[in-house]
């Protein structure tokens, strides 16, 4: 057998892509809109590791996709960008001066050399780079349209902090509560962030996926995140503030809330509020300076500094024992005018509902816990049986309470005029009453957090705004946009990227680029100096692609009313919630502007599986496993490796990558090749077999229709591995012959070239026709040809087989069940019983149903 010559063929044919320019995309008006795909890749962050075996895996689908559609007459965008600004080119500067731009550079040429090895047909005349100041002009543009309809505000956040390197730290740089370069204790340190108004947009956002052709998973991941939930904001008076805690539970208040202080939470079971025994502030909590009384204010001060130096995740963990402080001030509960104890606790946080909450430890687990903690009293005010007599009240400290929590729903108890009835009553009956007595009301809440969107890096786009004391005094707001004349706000060319030690970012100290001169009154301004974080870059890439060389507009409506939205989009499900809601609320927001054609950006998404090391564990450096691409090309050529990539499994699932397995692919390649100088020198009308095959030339045609037939519907679906293993089929076969005609080896090249397309183009050339053989149409099959004389019927009795029969695969349905019902096995089972129904799948299956 001939050994396939990869590494001759293989840069030929992408020397010759590159020159002919194949594959580029051109806005064709004679393409029906049902004629047209757009197929988009997640494009990657080109890091200077390059890419490693699991990279391509999408990138291959994609591409087999794209190729059979051009053949299938479609006209089709594929293009490929990288997004290319990130903390990682940063830190390289601070370690070695060099600029992030240069290193990015380098990266991307090494990606895009490594992409083009593989052969992938994508339009390199649309390749972005989010880095690029032509590129980030517009996402520069898109924020200032968002600030235009309020939704970016500045407010302060806090951050997480390394004292040490003195420098803000992204999420992914703390492991385990210490920074990831130095080692020391991560703090959390308040500072003035820009902050996205995601939130305005979470409603439309959640019912917006119910439409969306993705994995139901990444739906639920999306759903989780926005996580809805209804319930009602209640309002707690504060004891001791005037008009506050000495208003009856009967009265009614005002529409707006009289002088006082107040406590306002969100909670989904308003049914328990007579349950409520304590209350909690995060440490964050505005009210916590006003409300802590002098006897408490030491303790409560200490708290909030340990508290500082917590992340998040910490604060939350379910495992770790609750911690907190009294506040020494009282809060009314509304329902029953008892005053119950405010305490300051870092399990609640300030991003979550209003930062605080009416704690009902006999019914919340955390709350339970804290209880126990601190000796508070727990009130069982749901019972899991309607109540059989008189109420009795009950109320526990926990070491006496009811020995666990009850979170289901059930019978109101101790519960004054609402005991006895179910949870579902309950809840709208007490809204009902907060609403009528102003002390609450029906609410809609979401897990949903704001879009902090400022970094304090460098490396970023820079926002375009300026901050004018005099603006601020004449016109009320400092805040002033730069005019698109003035963009792109291009990043200032420095030799430092050093932290500043104060948590702003390097560009606070280039005084030269931060003092400047207000576009509104022109008096002295300072630019702002924090930057967009990398996934602005890529909330709006795919619609760049579209026209990628405006200077005008980020991208020609005409040129987006002919390709959006994206028909495919393939990457991985770490891009579940995050990349995935950004670009959806960004789209929504344009789509609001009368900007883009649909309210939605990606039509059907899907997640290719991650490909394990050798070892079976995920590829990272640190493991030692692994492999990269570059090698596997040189040893074996990029058709076996895209053809093996496809071959693993199914491209939703994980799986391991196994050297070896190239072999068994290399081997397939080496017999096409084979075959191929075979068909090359034999006569059209040569389609004699040779030697004692089991099938004659009747059979192979058959088995061609059927190899066309499942490949074309494998590929049609993604089910790449399938596809491949009925090529191999239908090739033994040929390989049988000793001269093959062409009218059953062309439109096998013709397929072969979607997934193996170097080889598939060489084969096609040597077969005497000039042009690409992605210029070809795909082949058909005749669907009398592709299917089987006989086929083999299974019979079976209530669901279990009991015997089988060949017959013609026409065979009518009648015939079919006559036959089933005189087959011995099922006249065991049926011997004596009433048969129910019959059901029968053609060519493949009868069942007979009977009364047991």
């Amino acid at each position: 057998m001939a050994k396939y010559p990869f590494a001759e063929i293989e840069p030929k044919w992408q020397k010759y892509w590159e020159e002919h320019k194949t594959f580029r995309a051109v806005e064709d008006p004679s393409f029906s809109r049902e004629k047209r795909r757009y197929v988009l890749d997640m494009f990657p962050y080109p890091s200077a590791q390059g890419l490693h075996v699991g990279h391509p895996e999408g990138y291959t689908a994609t591409d087999i996709y794209c190729r059979y559609l051009r053949m299938k007459g479609f006209n089709v965008l594929h293009p490929m960008g990288f997004d290319a600004f990130g903390l990682p080119a940063e830190n390289y500067a601070i370690k070695t001066g060099t600029h992030p731009a240069a290193t990015t550079r380098a990266n991307i040429a090494k990606f895009r050399s490594q992409i083009r090895a593989l052969g992938f047909s994508y339009d390199w005349d649309r390749e972005v780079d989010t880095s690029d100041p032509a590129y980030y002009k517009w996402t520069q543009w898109i924020f200032l349209k968002l600030f235009e309809k309020g939704l970016a505000y500045e407010a302060e956040s806090p951050i997480n902090f390394c004292p040490s390197c003195k420098t803000g730290l992204a999420n992914e740089e703390v492991k385990d509560g210490l920074c990831e370069r130095c080692g020391t204790r991560v703090t959390r340190k308040r500072i003035r962030q820009w902050i996205l108004r995601i939130t305005a947009y979470a409603e439309r956002l959640l019912s917006g996926l119910d439409d969306l052709d993705w994995p139901e998973p990444v739906k639920i991941m999306q759903r989780n995140w926005i996580g809805r939930s209804e319930g009602a904001n209640v309002t707690f008076a504060i004891d001791g503030y005037e008009n506050s805690g000495a208003v009856s539970p009967q009265a009614k208040l005002p529409h707006e809330k009289p002088e006082g202080l107040f406590i306002e939470v969100y909670t989904t079971r308003p049914d328990t509020l007579f349950g409520a025994t304590y209350m909690v502030l995060a440490p964050e909590h505005p009210l916590v300076a006003t409300i802590t009384t002098a006897e408490q204010k030491a303790a409560v001060e200490a708290y909030l500094d340990a508290s500082a130096k917590k992340s998040d995740l910490e604060r939350t963990d379910l495992a770790r024992e609750k911690t907190g402080v009294f506040s020494g001030a009282y809060a009314v509960n509304p329902v029953n005018g008892k005053k119950i104890p405010v305490w300051i606790a870092d399990y609640v946080l300030i991003s979550y509902g209003t930062g605080a909450i009416m704690a009902v430890p006999a019914h919340d687990g955390r709350d339970w816990d804290f209880a126990k903690a601190f000796n508070l009293p727990v009130l069982q005010v749901v019972s899991p049986t309607p109540p059989g007599g008189a109420e009795t009240a009950r109320t526990e400290t926990p070491d006496e309470g009811p020995g666990g929590v009850s979170t289901e729903d059930g019978w109101a108890v101790n519960s004054g005029e609402f005991s006895g009835l179910p949870t579902s009553e309950v809840k709208e009956k007490i809204i009902a009453w907060l609403t009528e007595r102003g002390r609450g009301k029906r609410a809609v809440n979401y897990k949903l957090r704001d879009w902090i969107f400022s970094r304090q890096r460098y490396w970023g786009e820079p926002i375009p705004l300026v901050h004018c004391r005099r603006c601020g005094a004449e016109y009320g707001s400092p805040i002033v946009p730069l005019p698109e004349s003035e963009l792109p706000l291009r990043l200032p060319e420095t030799s430092s990227y050093a932290p500043t030690g104060t948590g702003e970012s390097p560009l606070s100290l280039i005084d030269g680029w931060v003092n400047t001169v207000c576009p509104r009154c022109g008096g002295p301004a300072k630019r702002e100096t924090n930057t967009m974080p990398q996934w602005a870059g890529s909330c709006w890439y795919y619609l760049r692609y579209l026209d990628n060389t405006n200077g005008k507009a980020f991208a020609a409506r005409d040129n987006i009313d002919y390709w959006a939205p994206v028909d495919l989009y393939v990457g991985g499900v770490e891009h579940a919630v995050l990349h995935l809601l950004y670009s959806r609320f960004w789209h929504k927001v344009l789509y609001d502007l009368g900007l883009v054609n649909t309210d939605e950006p990606f039509r059907r998404l899907v997640n290719q599986g991650m490909i394990l090391g050798e070892d079976n564990q995920k590829m990272s450096k640190s493991r030692g496993n692994v492999i990269n691409p570059d090698d596997i090309i040189h040893e074996y050529g990029a058709d076996s490796m895209r053809v093996y990539e496809m071959f693993m499994g199914p491209l939703e699932v994980t799986k391991p990558w196994l050297t070896s397995g190239l072999v068994g692919v290399s081997r397939f390649l080496d017999r096409l090749w084979t075959i191929g100088e075979k068909a090359a020198s034999s006569p059209e009308d040569s389609a004699v077999p040779s030697g004692d095959l089991p099938s004659g030339p009747k059979e192979l045609v058959s088995l061609l229709h059927k190899t066309v037939k499942k490949v074309s519907r494998d590929t049609e679906s993604l089910d790449f591995n399938t596809a491949i293993s009925q090529m191999m089929i239908y090739s033994v076969e040929l390989a049988k012959l000793d001269r093959v005609p062409l009218s059953l080896w062309e439109p096998l090249v013709i397929m072969l070239s979607a997934y193996a397309p170097h080889l598939g183009e060489e084969l096609w050339k040597n077969l005497g026709h000039g042009e690409s053989v992605s210029k070809a149409a795909w082949p058909a099959w005749d669907e009398k040809l592709a299917r089987d004389e006989e086929a083999v019927i299974v019979v079976q009795v209530n669901g279990k087989i009991r015997d089988k029969f060949t017959a013609r695969a026409e065979t009518e349905k009648e015939v079919l069940e006559k036959t089933a019902l005189g087959m011995p096995g099922v006249l065991k089972w049926t011997a004596g019983k009433s048969i129910v129904k019959i059901v029968t799948v053609p060519g493949r299956l009868v069942n007979i149903v009977v009364k047991p």
